[in-house]
């Protein structure tokens, strides 16, 4: 059993998955989540969730869930209710559960002389201060709204979708709702059954993507060898094209970048109600007044709700951001997971990506526990690990796509490309690759955790 201890910050899928992976390596873990039990985002009763009732996974079940933990569904598009439960299930089966403190929200992480973290918590049992050897951030990347500022002021109700649960929100209120991203679109098609009327603004255009394309689910397509970036793209366009037809004529602008360079929107539901004349499309917002909204092209519309599908800003502030290497929008990191200092913080999650899955943010979580384990069993493999990251030209995690300079974008992966990566950094790390000779590190100090005076 180690004789170091780390903590996790976070119970959801990526707090599960390093949990998981730290278990099966023999390393001491303790976990604290700030909700009342596992799932995180997927529990619609955290506070901090950004769920809805008519949520459902994206992506399809057998490509998302773990793979030592298959879903107990048929449904390849499982709602948030199934999800809760099966991340519960999951937990309990491994035992994890016990392993995580409830209702404690972690509130600083500082570093002392000795190169350990101090962990200091609010809970209902009083103020918690532990040090460790090292903390994984795994709090997710969707909680933290992201609330732009307009020109004017709008008097009526204005919402961020994180605050959106259920369509009688809309009911019988004129709704324009500000983006069009995956919740946005969805709640889009909720509007259409229980608003008055429904608007969209669109800044720029977007690819949909149909849940379903030769009677399959569309991401279980293509699991082979993965077509290089141009071709997929000009393949995948052109079959979209003939299922979906073309955006543009329900009023979308044009894209200005190719498919897969942004996040596509997979719901063509929002097309058919278009088509129907149930909602339309409405340029980037000018300003507000009063009940109010001025577009750009000049026109204008009168509505109750404005509701804001803005997105998320990506937020770990429990933790002062220089030691996340933090730069512009979001930490710069060694695989999305290693700050270049190696400082003992280690992030889970932090990555958007197309297809990717729990599984892929298991593997993330493997090599965490890998370096761990090597820190306190082979430090000189440790030690040649943090060299190549500091020192080699880090791998391209884009597999050939441009991707937008958005915020959200940022830390955007290929799944592919990401995929591949993590998993040469793993068995490099465990010895099997033919270039991963030991090198010559500092074994690292073995303490326990240790409870100080809160």
């Amino acid at each position: 059993m180690s004789e170091l201890r780390y903590a996790i910050i976070g119970a959801g899928p990526s707090g599960l998955s390093a949990a998981r992976a730290l278990q099966k390596a023999g390393i001491e873990f303790d976990g604290y989540e700030a909700s009342r039990g596992v799932g995180g985002l997927w529990d619609i009763e955290n506070p901090r969730s950004t769920m809805y009732e008519s949520a459902h996974l994206i992506s399809s079940r057998t490509t998302t869930e773990f793979a030592e933990f298959p879903m107990d569904t048929d449904a390849d598009y499982p709602s948030h209710r199934t999800l809760i439960r099966y991340f519960r299930d999951f937990a309990d089966r491994f035992r994890l559960t016990e392993r995580f403190r409830f209702e404690t929200k972690v509130t600083s992480l500082t570093r002392d002389d000795d190169g350990e973290w101090m962990l200091r918590a609010d809970s209902p049992h009083g103020p918690v201060a532990e040090r460790y050897d090292g903390v994984i951030l795994a709090n997710g990347t969707l909680a933290e709204p992201n609330v732009p500022t307009f020109r004017g002021e709008f008097t009526g109700e204005l919402l961020h979708t994180s605050a959106y649960k259920t369509a009688s929100q809309l009911t019988g209120k004129r709704v324009l709702i500000i983006g069009a991203g995956n919740s946005g679109c969805d709640i889009a098609v909720d509007a259409v059954h229980h608003a008055a009327s429904v608007d969209m603004s669109v800044r720029r255009g977007y690819y949909f993507v149909p849940r379903y394309l030769f009677g399959k689910p569309s991401d279980t397509l293509n699991q082979g060898r993965p077509l290089p970036a141009r071709i997929k793209q000009f393949v995948d366009k052109r079959v979209l094209q003939a299922f979906t037809g073309d955006p543009v004529r329900f009023g979308f602008p044009k894209p200005d970048y190719r498919l897969y360079e942004s996040h596509p929107i997979v719901n063509t539901l929002i097309l058919n109600h278009l088509g129907q004349g149930d909602l339309r499309i409405r340029p980037d917002v000018d300003r507000f007044d009063g009940r109010t909204v001025h577009f750009r092209d000049g026109s204008s519309g009168e509505y109750d709700l404005v509701l804001l599908a803005t997105g998320y800003t990506l937020d770990y502030p429990f933790v002062d951001r220089g030691a996340l290497h933090w730069t512009g929008w979001s930490p710069e990191l060694f695989l999305n997971v290693f700050p270049p200092s190696f400082n003992g913080l280690y992030v889970m999650g932090m990555i958007e990506a197309s297809g990717i899955g729990w599984q892929g943010r298991y593997e993330q979580a493997e090599l965490i526990a890998e370096y761990l384990a090597a820190l306190e069993r082979d430090p000189g493999r440790a030690a040649e690990f943090r060299r190549r990251a500091t020192s080699e030209p880090w791998p391209d995690l884009t597999g050939g796509y441009k991707y937008l300079g958005l915020e959200r974008m940022s830390y955007y992966v290929n799944k592919d490309a990401y995929r591949r990566a993590v998993r040469a950094a793993t068995t490099a790390l465990r010895g099997d690759a033919r270039d991963a000779a030991p090198g010559r590190g500092i074994r690292s100090s073995r303490r326990r955790s240790k409870k100080v005076p809160a």
